[in-house]
C-alpha cells in the first residue's frame, strides 16, 4: 500500500512539471525538476560526441536531422546519435593502433566504412518503431531480401521521399522496375499524377495478406476504393467474389479498365462452350454469316463484346439478373 502511495505522488509531481509517462521508459530520462530546455540541453552535449566532427562541412547533409522529428531534442523520446549508431566508443577514442579510425558501432551507409548487417540496422530502427503498422516486418518480402529501413528512409533529410506521395513511388520503382513499366501502360491507375501511390495498397512493413498488401485479401484491399463493387449482391459473379485479380491486373494494362485479356477472350478463359450460335465468333467475328458475307459482324466481339449484354459482370440485384444483363 506505501508503494502504490510512492508512486501516486511521483506522478501528480510528474503532471505538475509537464513530464509524460512514457519518457521514463527512454534513454534521454529527464530527471525530476528538468525544464524542456534543460533536455534539450543535455542532448545537444550528447550529440556532441558526433557533431564536434560531423559538422556543416560533411557532403551528406549530416546536421539536416535537426530539421526532422528525430532532431527535435525538446522531446525526452527523441534519440542522439549514439542511440542509433550505438555507443561507438572505439570511434571516438581515434586512431590508437595506426590503421585508422575504427568504425562507428552502426553503419547505415557504405562509405568510409562498410554498412553494418541488415539486421543489425534494422534492430537500431525497430528499437524505437515497433508495433502497429510494423507488427508484420519479421518475415516479410523487404527482410527476407535484404531490404531494410534506411535503404527506403533517409533520416538525415528534412523531406524523407518515401513519406511524400510526390516522390514515394520513385523511391519504389527504383526496385520495382516491371511495376514501373505497368504503370506507363494505356490504363492505369492514377500513379503518375501521385493520386494513388504504392502505400495506398501496399504495407511496406508487411501483412497478413498476400504481396504485403494493406488488408487480408486483395478483394479486401480493392474495396477500400471500389466500395460499389463490394456488394452484397442478389447475384454473385463467382470470379469477381474470389479475386479481382482473376480479370483485372492492378499496376497496369493497355486494355481498359485494366483488364488482364481482352473480351470476349477474357470471358472464355471460363465460359469456354457454344454460345450465341448464331452469330458465333470464329469464321463469322469478320461479317460472315452461313458462309455468306453481310454487313452484321458478330456482336459477341465488336465493342464491348460480351458485355453488350451481360453488363452487371460485377453482380446484380435485378431479380431478372440471372445472367447480370440487368
Amino acid at each position: 500500500m506505501k508503494i502504490f502511495k510512492k508512486l501516486l505522488v511521483i506522478g501528480a509531481v510528474m503532471g505538475a512539471i509537464g513530464l509524460a509517462p512514457v519518457a521514463f521508459a527512454q534513454n534521454n530520462l529527464p530527471e525530476l525538476g528538468q525544464t524542456k530546455a534543460d533536455v534539450a540541453k543535455r542532448a545537444f552535449k550528447e550529440d556532441a560526441k558526433c557533431t564536434k566532427c560531423h559538422d556543416e562541412s560533411e557532403n551528406a547533409p549530416i546536421l539536416s536531422i535537426y530539421q526532422t522529428k528525430h532532431g527535435v531534442k525538446g522531446d525526452a523520446r527523441t534519440p542522439s546519435c549514439t542511440s542509433c549508431h550505438g555507443p561507438s566508443d572505439q570511434h571516438l577514442a581515434g586512431d590508437k593502433t595506426g590503421k585508422g579510425r575504427p568504425a562507428p558501432d552502426v553503419v547505415f551507409k557504405k562509405g568510409v566504412y562498410e554498412k553494418s548487417s541488415e539486421d543489425q540496422r534494422a534492430d537500431q530502427c525497430l528499437t524505437c518503431h515497433k508495433g502497429t503498422k510494423r507488427n508484420n516486418w519479421a518475415g516479410s518480402a523487404h527482410p527476407v531480401n535484404d531490404v531494410v529501413c534506411n535503404d527506403c528512409h533517409k533520416v538525415h533529410k528534412p523531406a524523407d521521399p518515401v513519406l511524400s506521395k510526390q516522390t514515394q513511388t520513385q523511391v519504389c520503382f527504383a526496385c520495382h522496375k516491371t511495376q514501373l513499366a505497368d504503370s506507363k501502360k494505356n490504363s492505369t491507375h492514377p500513379i503518375d499524377v501521385k493520386k494513388v501511390v504504392c502505400s495506398d495498397c501496399h504495407n511496406p512493413h508487411g501483412s497478413t495478406g498476400p504481396a504485403s498488401l494493406k488488408k487480408n485479401t486483395l478483394n479486401e484491399t480493392c474495396y477500400l476504393c471500389h466500395a460499389e463493387k463490394r456488394g452484397p449482391v442478389r447475384f454473385e459473379h463467382q470470379p469477381v467474389v474470389e479475386n479481382c485479380a482473376n480479370c483485372h491486373t492492378p499496376h497496369g494494362s493497355n486494355i481498359t479498365p485494366l483488364l488482364n485479356s481482352r473480351p470476349p477472350y477474357l470471358c472464355q478463359e471460363c465460359h469456354d462452350g457454344t454460345h450465341a450460335s448464331g452469330s458465333s465468333v470464329g469464321f463469322n467475328a469478320g461479317g460472315k454469316q452461313s458462309g455468306k458475307t453481310v454487313g452484321t459482324v458478330s456482336a459477341n466481339v465488336t465493342g464491348r463484346a460480351c458485355m453488350n449484354c451481360h453488363v452487371m459482370v460485377h453482380g446484380s440485384n435485378s431479380p431478372a439478373g440471372g445472367y447480370f444483363q440487368r
